[in-house]
């Protein structure tokens, strides 16, 4: 078995944790029960020792594969359910792979992975082998083959693998070929289980089929509240169910990504865990959800910012990320018994960044406490109270150093886009007092977010470049300096927006972050993040220009048809599902963790401010 191309992957899921499931019928990224638990299948991380859950077409007599055997993936219409297609001469065969969702606790089904095989044309012999490999595979499992499926038992977690194909031992997994004709359909289900008591009952194919009638049911039903009716909805409607996905149905959090590791540049070692909740995101999400009708999504996302705000450091700053649950993240430990993806080490769980300085936070967690109490629901006089400290915090601590957006490793410097966003949390702030008559510390407020916008004025600018620079004293571009006309620090049509948008496009050889149509965050040539290796361009920065250029071209429309060429050039890097991995690579290739919220997020906006642009009939 090799590696996959990250683009060849499809997720499902169910709020509480995800699968990504291959081109090939592999499921090669499980961690169970929730998405930050410790993985049962991460053959993506290691095809040797990772553990995998695949079912595909087996090879013939003498041992080899279909010659022309086709692969293809669709998701059912307006839905969370996975087909994988195998296409050959003698026959054509389907996995079809979801969690069933909208169940009662006690209910056939619940918290379980199904996948259901089927032949809709000849005849087809598929090959089924499971191979979990438990905590990381790390520790062993003991194994119980029985007529109807198979268990396995480790010291944190037993699994059931229920069918009625009979299986055999193979190693400490199991196996089996089984042949069906056309009509013909077989289940697997895989679940959590209790040590003695067994795998589960097999779940019958009229049975497997309901809960796929149900499964179907539930997310066309929640995508109907989905108020967006523009251009390019289908991919706005894969970004919403994906970002649905990624929710911890518990608390409302969403994870940055499912998965963890998956590099920035093949073979390098930028490569780090995002099951984790940023409250950086916070903002973009909420911003996200409200545009297109998802008000409970963002109210429950709400509630977990407050309760946040609730829970602060000893000296009353926010951690700047946590984990779906709302406890504190660990720190970063290797996995030295993985090779990595491609060879791309090292492997990394938990994340170091916890404990940065990183003082954007406050500025996209106060936009998205405006955005939620302008078009949400009105925040509670208690909610701010806590916000009043963190602002007071911000008038403290915003001419700090900080580690900035990207979290460099390199030490700590004045990055504009850190002051910027103090300067939105302190405006924020001001306009929210001003809406609701809150009492606030309006003076000290609006005299430190005016000397911050003088100094970003004076310091961030660089005379020479004819632009926004990474951070005081430097000469570097940095594409976050893009979200500037977005939150409303300057005109879109301002001169030095311009010509920093123009900077911005010029390729990376010409001193530029733009090449074939898509975005650096900043050249690392020039920037010293402290990490070694290259990566590749930043899918969301590429949508922050598209906004960029949309809302300069209200005022100069050949940037509207600027913005509308990239969104559209943009649209044909997603993988044929419609998904994104964090970056885009020299040849179109995904890289990073996959599929990645804060990109899915900045499509949804770009797709809706675009559209208003360009005339929403």
């Amino acid at each position: 078995m090799q590696y996959q191309p990250i683009e060849d992957y499809g997720i499902i899921g169910n709020m509480y944790t995800t699968a990504l499931v291959g081109l090939n019928g592999s499921i090669d990224w499980l961690c169970f029960p929730h998405h930050d638990s410790p993985s049962v299948f991460a053959a993506i991380l290691d095809h040797e020792k990772g553990g995998h859950f695949h079912i595909q077409p087996a090879p013939n007599q003498k041992g080899q594969s279909h010659v022309k055997l086709t692969h293809r993936q669709l998701y059912w219409p307006e839905t969370n359910v996975l087909i994988t297609r195998f296409l050959a001469p003698e026959g054509v065969g389907e996995v079809v792979d979801f969690m069933p969702v909208g169940l009662s606790a006690d209910a056939l089904g619940y918290h379980s992975l199904i996948r259901q095989v089927r032949v809709v044309r000849g005849e087809m012999t598929f090959a089924i082998a499971c191979q979990p490999r438990f905590n990381y595979a790390r520790d062993t499992h003991e194994l119980d083959v029985t007529p109807k499926g198979a268990c396995f038992y480790s010291s944190s977690l037993n699994l059931g693998l229920a069918t009625d194909i009979p299986l055999h031992r193979d190693g400490d997994g199991v196996a089996a070929e089984f042949t069906l004709q056309e009509g013909d359909t077989s289940v697997f289900v895989l679940q959590a289980v209790a040590a003695g008591a067994g795998c589960g009952l097999p779940i019958a194919p009229s049975r497997a089929t309901e809960l796929f009638k149900h499964t179907v049911s539930y997310w066309r039903d929640w995508l109907a509240q989905c108020t967006y009716r523009g251009r390019w909805r289908e991919m706005v409607e894969r970004s919403a169910l994906i970002l649905k996905l990624l929710t911890f149905e518990p608390t409302g959090a969403i994870i940055a990504a499912p998965t963890c590791s998956l590099p920035e540049q093949i073979g390098g070692g930028r490569n780090w865990d995002y099951r984790y909740t940023w409250i950086r995101d916070a903002s973009f999400t909420l911003y996200g959800l409200l545009r297109i009708g998802f008000t409970q999504e963002a109210a429950q996302f709400m509630n977990w910012i407050e309760a946040r705000c609730r829970d602060l450091n000893p000296d009353g700053s926010l951690q700047i990320m946590y984990g779906i649950d709302g406890r504190r993240v660990s720190s970063e430990e290797l996995l030295d018994h993985f090779s990595g993806y491609c060879h791309s080490q090292p492997v990394r769980i938990g994340n170091e960044a916890h404990a940065q300085l990183q003082l954007d936070i406050y500025g996209e967690l106060m936009d998205s406490v405006y955005l939620h109490n302008k078009y949400g629901a009105p925040i509670s006089y208690d909610f701010w109270q806590h916000l009043r400290r963190l602002l007071n915090w911000v008038c403290d601590h915003w001419q700090e150093k900080d580690e900035g957006i990207w979290e460099v490793r390199s030490g700590r410097q004045h990055f504009v886009y850190s002051k910027l966003m103090c300067w939105v949390a302190l405006d924020r702030g001001l306009r929210l007092a001003d809406k609701r008559s809150f009492p606030a510390d309006r003076n000290r407020w609006l005299e430190v977010r005016d000397r911050i916008y003088e100094e970003i004025m004076d310091c961030g600018w660089n005379p020479d470049r004819q632009a926004f620079v990474q951070h005081y004293s430097s000469d570097s571009l940095d594409a976050s300096n893009l979200i500037m006309p977005l939150v409303l620090f300057l005109a879109p049509n301002d001169p030095r927006m311009l010509k920093t948008l123009e900077a911005v496009r010029r390729s990376p050889n010409q001193g530029g972050l733009v090449a074939n149509s898509l975005v650096y965050r900043y050249n690392t040539a020039e920037s010293d993040d402290g990490l070694a290796g290259e990566e590749g361009t930043f899918n969301m920065c590429t949508f922050w220009l598209v906004e960029a250029l949309t809302r300069a071209g209200q005022v100069t429309p050949h940037y509207l048809d600027d913005a509308r060429l990239l969104f559209e050039e943009m649209l044909g890097y997603a993988n044929p599902l419609g998904l994104y991995a964090e970056e885009t690579g020299y040849s179109g290739e995904a890289l990073g963790n996959f599929p990645q919220a804060f990109t899915h997020l900045s499509l949804i906006s770009a797709a809706w401010n675009l559209n208003k642009a360009l005339g929403e009939a």
